[in-house]
């Protein structure tokens, strides 16, 4: 078994993706067996059809490192880079632009709400996203592939090329990769808006609970999350209707390792004056050892970089014979 799965690189985790996606790889990362191997990627080369200053883009993709390390993915067990430092990501993706179909992009709906109206002023990069993380995928014949209700679609196409590549040029190369659909899939939402997802690009800072917000931070902005002026029901399905309600109840769950329906009898007939502390305690206690590892790590540039370059020297090797085989396929002679 091979998984691997990528995250983009802008700036600190937040709480959305650590219990959305970090926490489901770093069980992973501790579940697998002798025989298989994660491969986790700070997908900066994906980050380029967003401008910033090239200080910026470092100072994210190092951030994002230390974030994952003090997450508690191990770059000894687990191998960890950014895409830059491999150049067969973009080699492949360009090798597999000549088997995508544009009918294929033209139904990635990922594009058409990140390129809006504007669509003909989008980024070309914008446009063949799914093509470079099909490549992403299949330069190292990942049999599977942590995915969110996000990224269904992409995966979907990564298949579809894989299987019309083999069948244009009779190779059995590229295997097609399974989704992982994590056991606890968290979706969290904004702090200020229960049917959005927590995101760094809500202006609200308040939105959010970053990995680097103090204890009394995280607590200060669970106090004054949105909620409503309901009690908690007796079972969670008594919180329909209630997004707000609804998504700290899940946040709690989550972060007790218990049920919605659990959380809800313990606090049912409350109000969210005595639920938030409560929640805010289980935030704090939960986060605190990440971002104290984090802020330790942050500043120690070499040694972030070190783990990186250890990591893409692995990757590349595992990546390189399928590019040559690739390369072979096609006819190319290198």
């Amino acid at each position: 078994m091979r998984v691997l799965s990528g995250i983009q690189p802008t700036g600190n985790l937040h709480l959305g993706n650590y219990l959305g996606a970090i926490r489901n790889w770093v069980r992973m990362q501790d579940e697998m067996d002798s025989a298989s191997q994660c491969f986790f990627f700070l997908a900066d080369m994906h980050s380029i059809t967003v401008h910033e200053t090239r200080e910026q883009r470092i100072r994210n993709v190092r951030d994002m490192a230390a974030a994952l390390v003090a997450a508690g993915i191990d770059p000894d067990r687990s191998v960890l880079f950014n895409q830059a430092r491999v150049p067969a990501h973009a080699e492949l993706a360009w090798l597999l632009n000549g088997t995508a179909r544009i009918g294929w992009l033209n139904r990635m709906t990922q594009f058409k709400d990140k390129a809006g109206k504007d669509r003909e002023g989008a980024s070309v990069g914008l446009f063949v996203y799914p093509v470079l993380q099909a490549a992403d995928i299949l330069a190292y014949n990942a049999t599977h592939v942590p995915v969110g209700e996000d990224q269904k679609q992409h995966l979907e196409l990564a298949r579809d090329i894989a299987a019309k590549f083999n069948a244009d040029f009779g190779v059995d190369l590229f295997t097609l990769p399974a989704p992982i659909i994590p056991k606890e899939s968290a979706r969290i939402m904004s702090l200020r808006d229960g049917t959005a997802k927590m995101s760094k690009s809500d202006p609200s800072d308040m939105s959010r609970i970053n990995l680097t917000d103090d204890d009394d931070l995280i607590m200060q902005k669970v106090k004054k999350a949105k909620t409503d002026p309901e009690p908690l029901p007796e079972m969670a399905e008594g919180l329909a209707g209630r997004p707000e309600a609804n998504n700290l109840v899940g946040i709690y769950a989550v972060l007790a390792g218990c049920s919605p329906d659990a959380v809800c009898a313990e606090f049912a007939g409350k109000g969210f004056g005595a639920f938030k502390p409560a929640l805010g305690d289980l935030l704090t206690a939960a986060l605190r050892p990440i971002r104290e590892r984090f802020v330790a790590l942050r500043t120690d540039d070499a040694a972030l970089d070190a783990i990186l370059e250890k990591g893409a020297a692995r990757a590349a090797a595992a990546a390189e014979p399928t590019l040559r085989a690739a390369y072979d396929a096609m006819g190319l002679m290198r």
